[in-house]
């Protein structure tokens, strides 16, 4: 008789087999019932409603949402297409969210259907879809994974004005992906919606786009048709000219900036300047090494004591001799933790020195990366190829709405991102955005938010500021403030958050 391990292997071979082609949605009918009982009874799956699971693992706890975030629009575009076929559609409002590349993960979606019956259907986590029921199909619906959604000219055009209020970053990406106009013009003019076209053509003027905005105007004129030019993002702040073509990660990298970095500079303390006592402000630096590690290991979850930081510091810990050490992920952890910051240690000297930060750092980055990492490559426990640079698989963040952007947007949006470093006068901004976007953009397999964290000091250490720990009993509120701003567009609780922390760093560095 075939014993309980070899019974789960068994399960689990069968949904390595369902698995093919990155699959974690499966019908109920796809696996019998009692490999699918094993697989719900020891973790691997889990059910999304009656009739329908979602792949897991035994390691992900009860209330670990990153299973079910990362599966959620394969839930969505697999579900109505069993239930409606191709009769379905995300709303316009929806469809301009995904063109854009909004990342965070919706409370609800809206499907639109002949088949609808205006029911909410409540699914894990808190989020939900309703099933609106329609008479007939729009023309012209296109498909981006697996979703069925109106192009970005039909969206805009369906769109209330309120959705440029809400969502005016989103928006700006995907008006900005447009090269012509005369798809939105053909539908603003067969229509006859000349108070759209209004409203469009002082949106594209806002962005900096008025040759499409001339052109609406002049083709509604001809068509005599009586229209006002008005401002749909009036009174939003940071809509400014953007760069018509660019990826969609670059011109929304570049709208969160603008739209953010004011709030950031009335929120922090002005810049001291560089320090004229370099010494004292390394020294300040070196002393600070024990409780920074600790503190940053720790929000990631490593169990790193002042014992074994010490240890590693002075030379004791030692993975070529000492098996428990190689085998110690936190000892690991700590060393290439006292490598990187080592490495940190002198881009902030340079800085200091008057290197540029935003260029400094634009390459020193992938070092420290590379020396959080080396000693788990060294010990065996990682590949080699681990130290390679920015990811090239998705990731999903624990406990967070928010999805890092696709794998093939990482490099453009990294490159925008040390573009903004540059160009931005302000320390306090450089730090606050800088280590924010660098999480929200997650270019790393691991390590994001220590190279997030070492990226802030390097750009606070521009302005004078003093070298700045985040705390592990404020984890709570650091994470809150972090998704406050990648969800919901707002910088400011994190901005708060820090700017408390460099106060105090500020009285304690005397």
């Amino acid at each position: 008789m075939a014993k309980p391990h070899e019974k789960l292997a068994e399960s689990l071979a069968i949904l390595q087999d369902r698995q093919a082609g990155g699959r974690r949605i499966f019908k109920s009918q796809e696996i019998t019932r009692i490999h699918r009982e094993r697989l719900l009874q020891n973790g691997f799956l889990r059910e999304v409603i009656k009739g329908w699971l979602v792949s897991t693992g035994p390691q992900a706890q009860e209330q670990d949402t990153t299973p079910w975030y990362a599966s959620f629009w394969e839930f969505c575009a697999m579900y109505c297409n069993e239930r409606f076929g191709k009769a379905w559609y995300l709303s316009p409002e929806q469809s301009l969210l995904l063109h854009a590349e909004a990342t965070a993960i919706p409370p609800q979606v809206v499907i639109s259907s002949p088949y609808g019956g205006n029911n909410k259907i409540g699914l894990l986590f808190g989020t939900s879809l309703y099933d609106l029921k329609i008479k007939d199909m729009p023309e012209n619906l296109t498909e981006k994974n697996g979703l069925r959604l109106f192009p970005v000219n039909a969206a805009l055009v369906r769109v209330p004005e309120a959705f440029f209020q809400r969502y005016p970053i989103e928006a700006q990406v995907a008006m900005a992906s447009l090269r012509s106009v005369s798809g939105v013009l053909g539908l603003l003019l067969d229509g006859g919606h000349s108070a759209i076209a209004g409203r469009l053509a002082g949106a594209f003027r806002r962005i900096g786009r008025g040759a499409f905005s001339d052109e609406i105007v002049a083709a509604f004129k001809a068509a005599r048709y009586d229209i006002r030019e008005s401002d749909p993002f009036a009174g939003q702040v940071g809509v400014t000219a953007i760069t018509s073509g660019a990826p969609p990660i670059v011109t929304r990298l570049h709208a969160i900036w603008e739209s953010q970095r004011d709030a950031v500079a009335e929120i922090f303390p002005k810049a001291p300047g560089l320090p004229s006592d370099k010494d004292s402000y390394m020294k300040f630096v070196e002393d600070i090494y024990e409780s920074d590690a600790y503190h940053s290991l720790s929000i990631e979850g490593y169990s790193v004591t002042p014992e074994l930081i010490d240890r590693v510091r002075d030379g004791g810990w030692n993975p070529e001799i000492d098996e428990a050490d190689r085998k110690n992920r936190d000892a690991l952890a700590a060393r290439g933790y006292y490598q990187a910051f080592q490495k940190v240690k002198d881009a902030v000297a340079a800085i200091i020195d008057g290197a540029p930060a935003g260029k400094l750092t634009r390459d020193a980055h992938r070092e420290w990366y590379r020396e959080l990492f080396a000693p788990s490559v060294s010990a065996g426990i990682l590949k080699a190829s681990a130290l390679a640079g920015y990811r090239n698989h998705p990731v999903y963040l624990k406990g967070s709405s928010h999805v890092p952007p696709r794998v093939e947007a990482v490099l453009d949006g990294m490159d925008a991102l040390f573009d903004l470093l540059e160009a931005e006068a302000d320390p306090a901004v450089r730090a606050v955005l800088g280590h924010w976007l660098l999480g929200y953009v997650h270019p790393y397999p691991d390590g994001n938010g220590r190279v997030a964290r070492f990226l802030m000091n390097a750009m606070l250490a521009s302005g004078g500021y003093p070298w700045t720990v985040v705390r592990v009993e404020d984890r709570k509120a650091y994470l809150a403030g972090l998704e406050q701003a990648s969800v919901g567009m707002n910088v400011k609780p994190f901005a708060e958050f820090l700017a408390k922390r460099v106060k105090w760093s500020s009285e304690q560095a005397g």
